[in-house]
């Protein structure tokens, strides 16, 4: 009888923003200080209020796998080798709000059991938030989720570490290199950049020759032959369905010339489309996967609250297969994507894949399959 074979198919899942502060931490079992410094808003308590009024009361404190909702079934029925999100907020109970900034996330370390209910590998920092409540809210963030055991990627003690990438082995099939980079046009003060000696943000400061070839020199200090590199990026605005040709070359550069395998750009609060070039998928902007922004207007015609669960599937670092499951906050939580809503997002991604030689068809009642040139 002829021995199987050991299969070196890795399947990743990713998302956009997964902002678990502010009214996401209110209904969790251990709810931090509600204060915030915001023109509307004094109290994190004031968001449960407006999700509420546009939903059902909430149970608080709801348990901490709660907030997963029904991607806790896409996860388990998929079974992706491992797990990487976004974490756009601080996990602290510092005090220290960065001065001059409005918007103010932050998640009490105490429940932090929220992430290691989805089975979080590793959390991308290189965001416009996660040093909201200052240096001392960066350490102790980078802290408590190195104490759990979650790799981190994008936010370091100095600039070293927050070049480092978060590397997983996933064992039998090899390493997975995670590196993160925030940039200002996504909100990324240029104060929050980490130096030397000084904490802060792996900031790329725009997208030329130059700091590609940063980028490439990070990515080859730490890459060895067969790792599949993952290159998260914040960028751009909250805003818009387009792609500037400035991100789709610097991705496609990424790809020729750092040896990327994945590109998963994330800032934007709604879906953008897909490209798979040379084999290697781009994810141009995630949406927010979870937040509090439930029961505030605005904007309806992005439908940020519709967003996808990305599993695509590497073989030796080639793109063969790509499945998506569409999801909806509501209630504070992640959820499975109405009928209306899996409509309007097969349509989104179809009109703004089209463009790049993407599609998605129907798999099954739950996923899309990405189709490509």
């Amino acid at each position: 009888m002829q021995k199987e074979q050991p299969s070196h198919r890795i399947t990743l899942f990713l998302c956009g923003d997964v902002m678990t502060g502010r009214g996401i931490d209110q209904i969790l079992p251990h709810p931090g200080n509600p204060r915030l410094f915001e023109p509307y808003m004094r109290s994190a308590l004031g968001y449960v209020e407006l999700a509420e009024a546009v939903s059902n009361r909430i149970e608080r404190p709801s348990d901490f796998a709660y907030i997963w909702g029904d991607a806790l079934e896409a996860l388990a029925r998929r079974g992706p080798d491992l797990r990487i999100v976004n974490l756009e907020t601080a996990v602290t109970s510092s005090e220290d709000a960065w001065p001059g900034k409005i918007i103010h996330y932050r998640m009490h370390p105490a429940n932090l059991p929220c992430l290691t209910a989805a089975g979080i590998d590793c959390c991308v920092l290189a965001n416009n938030h996660v040093m909201d409540w200052g240096y001392k809210g960066l350490a102790e963030t980078l802290d408590s989720l190195h104490r759990i055991g979650i790799a981190t990627a994008g936010a370091g003690l100095n600039a070293t570490e927050a070049a480092m990438p978060a590397v997983m082995n996933v064992p039998g099939k090899g390493r997975v290199l995670v590196f993160a980079w925030g940039m200002e046009d996504s909100g990324v003060p240029p104060e929050w950049a980490a130096l030397a000696d000084r904490p802060g943000v792996n900031v790329l400061a725009d997208l030329t020759n130059r700091s590609l070839e940063m980028v490439i020199r990070q990515i080859r200090t730490a890459k060895r032959a067969g790792d599949l590199v993952v290159a998260s990026i914040h960028w751009g605005g909250n805003w818009g369905f387009g792609v500037s040709a400035q991100h789709r070359d610097f991705a496609h550069r990424l790809i020729d010339m750092a040896e990327v395998d994945v590109v998963h750009g994330h800032s934007s609060h709604h879906v953008k489309g897909v490209e798979v070039y040379r084999g290697k998928p781009i994810l141009y902007g995630c949406g927010d996967f979870l937040n509090d922004y439930e029961g505030i207007s605005g904007y309806e015609q992005y439908r940020g609250d519709l967003a996808l669960m990305y599993f695509p599937t590497l073989e030796e670092r080639w793109l063969i297969r790509f499945v998506m499951t569409p999801t909806e906050t509501r209630y504070l939580r992640v959820n499975a994507a109405s009928e209306p809503g899996r409509r309007w997002l097969m349509a989104t991604l179809n009109r703004e894949g089209g463009k790049f030689g993407t599609q998605v068809v129907g798999l099954g009642q739950e996923d899309f399959l990405l189709h490509w040139r």
